[in-house]
């Protein structure tokens, strides 16, 4: 300061015989002053930062002081249950909605919203042209509809009768004797020639039997009886045959002589040497011992005479036929190839495939026509309409005069005495579940009321993976008593029962169990010396600030195996490894302090 003042005071002036050096100017000590106070200045704040840095490394470096504390608790005997929880919604056991499917004008109106109704009870009238013309529509179609399947089956009802009548023929290919006897006439045959229906192949006679019709006075009317032995003559052959009355005709045939006269077909064996067209006569003998003779004599005849047709037509495959053979009934005659009935059973099999495809869409087509003749019957019957159920008139959009729309829902009843909730119970668990079985509902509305549902249905056949968890839920239904109709349609409930219980049976806290190695389940129980069944367990060392894992065998606790059973929200059951009444480690109650 001195200085400074120095500097500013006015020289003295000497006198110019000696030469002094100059004195430093003013300006110049001005900047020497500021750049020492600028120094000054730097070093303090330098210094001030120094000091927080210190402090500041100081602060992000301290170590948090941790201060725990062991929680024990007793290895109590107790009950312990497992439940199942969860929600549902309710809804009505019974429920009805009417929508109307056509146009019309509302006539009368019985019912309001709020209303109870009984099954039955009439709700309202409209008048609708326009359902009653769909309904005779639908009836209009559902006959027609029937008529074409009558036509149709009668269709097929031949296909089948002409299939069944060529199989048939197939067995008529074959020609065969129809009785023993001899081939009189013969149809020339060749192979593959072509024979018709109704083509004569010979004429068989039955000779083994011969036949002679005589005519006896009706004065022997009485006196001659059917199966009566009869004595045959034959003069060309000098033979008499013993026959009988094969049958007895009361014609009336009248002599030149004016004397009336019955037939008498008498019959007998022969023995080979006898043909038709023999005279021959006959006598009878009457009970008192009178012979009876005929009119006059007659002629043989074959017993039996046919001529063979065949039955179906076809190319001859062989033939067996020789003019005078003797046959035995059954003997094949001649044979006809199945080619032509083969064919002919192709193409009506194929028909009646046809038939059968067609009849089965004419029978879609009347089943529709009948659904949709019922469905315009009860859309009919909803413009005049009853109550379907017991129960409440939850909504009504009717109102006297107004017209109504296709479409349009008017009514709808809601029987809410009785309310159904369904619930899903995973596959875990619905072993537990049966018919039958309670179920405690809570209200998760207002005051949150207590229910009771009853399982009515479990449904097995539903099931899938519930949010990608891998186990399969079922739908079970309850029902819900709701006799004082506090529960509400749409209403969610909490749910929960009982799956399984243990009694008098070891249980600790959840978090004392613990898990070491590969997941073996142990709890640490104090105790002055190390238990038999104690494992050592590899506690790893506790770092500054951090909390311990385990209690240690220093800390007095000994880790035991234990097999656990039952758990519920906050206790498990122990099964095997204590014996009740050990006091457990459970954690570790820890509080922090910052230095």
């Amino acid at each position: 300061m001195s200085e400074e003042n120095t500097a500013v005071a006015t020289p003295e002036v000497s006198s110019p015989a000696a030469a002094t050096p100059p004195k430093k100017s003013a300006g110049k000590k001005k900047k020497r002053a500021r750049k020492i106070r600028n120094a000054i200045i730097a070093v303090v704040v330098i210094a001030a930062l120094a000091v927080g840095g210190f402090f500041l490394w100081k602060f992000l470096n301290k170590k948090e002081e941790v201060d725990s504390e062991l929680q024990t608790a007793m290895a109590d005997w107790g009950s312990i249950s497992s439940t199942v929880q969860g929600q549902g919604s309710a809804r009505a056991k019974e429920s009805a909605a009417i929508t109307l499917t056509q146009t019309g004008t509302v006539q009368q109106l019985f019912v309001n919203a709020g209303d109870m109704v009984t099954a039955g009870q009439p709700l309202y009238t409209i008048f609708s042209q326009a359902a009653e013309d769909e309904v005779n529509t639908r009836r209009d179609n559902l006959a027609a509809a029937q008529e074409r399947i009558s036509d149709a089956m009668k269709s097929m009802s031949d296909i089948q009768k002409d299939i069944a009548d060529l199989q048939a023929k197939q067995g008529k290919l074959t020609v065969r004797a129809p009785f023993a006897g001899k081939v009189t006439e013969v149809e020339d045959f060749t192979v593959n020639k072509r024979v018709g229906e109704g083509s004569k192949v010979c004429t068989l006679v039955n000779d083994r039997k011969m036949k002679l019709s005589l005519y006896f006075s009706y004065a022997y009317e009485n006196a001659i009886s059917v199966g009566q032995k009869v004595d045959v003559s034959i003069p060309s052959v000098m033979q008499s045959y013993t026959g009988k009355v094969e049958q007895i005709n009361k014609v009336h045939y009248i002599t030149p002589e004016g004397a009336d006269h019955f037939e008498v077909i008498v019959s007998f064996e022969n023995q080979g040497t006898l043909t038709e067209g023999m005279t021959a006569t006959a006598a009878l003998t009457a009970a008192d011992g009178t012979p009876i003779y005929p009119y006059s004599g007659g002629q043989t005849e074959y017993y039996e005479v046919r001529e063979v047709v065949t039955e179906v037509e076809g190319p001859v495959v062989s033939s067996n036929l020789l003019r005078y053979a003797n046959v035995n009934a059954g003997d094949v005659l001649l044979t006809l190839s199945s080619d032509a009935l083969d064919e002919q059973i192709r193409t009506r099999r194929g028909d009646l495939e046809t038939a059968q495809k067609s009849l089965e869409e004419l029978q879609k087509a009347v089943d529709d026509a009948q659904k949709a003749l019922e469905d315009a019957q009860k859309a009919l019957q909803d413009f005049n309409a009853v109550s379907p159920i017991d129960g409440t008139i939850t909504s009504c959009t009717l109102v006297e005069g107004a017209e109504v729309k296709s479409g349009d829902t008017v009514i709808t009843i809601s029987n809410n005495t009785t309310m159904v909730v369904t619930i899903s119970v995973d596959d875990r668990n619905i072993a537990y579940v049966k018919p039958g079985m309670m179920v405690n509902l809570q209200s998760q509305w207002g005051d949150g009321g207590m229910y009771t549902g009853v399982v009515t249905k479990i449904d097995m056949s539903l099931s899938g993976d519930s949010m990608g968890t891998g186990m399969t839920n079922y739908p079970v239904t309850l029902e819900v008593d709701n006799f004082d109709g506090s529960l509400m349609e749409g209403m969610w409930l909490s749910y929960s029962f009982v799956t399984s219980q243990s009694d008098n049976c070891i249980v600790v806290p959840m978090q004392s169990v613990k898990y070491i190695g590969d997941d073996t389940a142990v709890v640490f129980i104090q105790a002055d010396s190390k238990p038999d069944n104690a494992v050592d367990v590899d506690i790893p060392e506790t770092m500054p600030g951090q909390t311990p894992t385990y209690p240690s065998e220093k800390d007095g606790f000994y880790a035991v195996p234990v097999t656990t059973g039952l758990n519920d929200n906050y206790n498990v059951e122990i099964k095997e490894g204590l014996e009740g009444g050990e006091t457990i480690f459970v954690n570790y109650y820890v509080t922090q302090a910052w230095g």
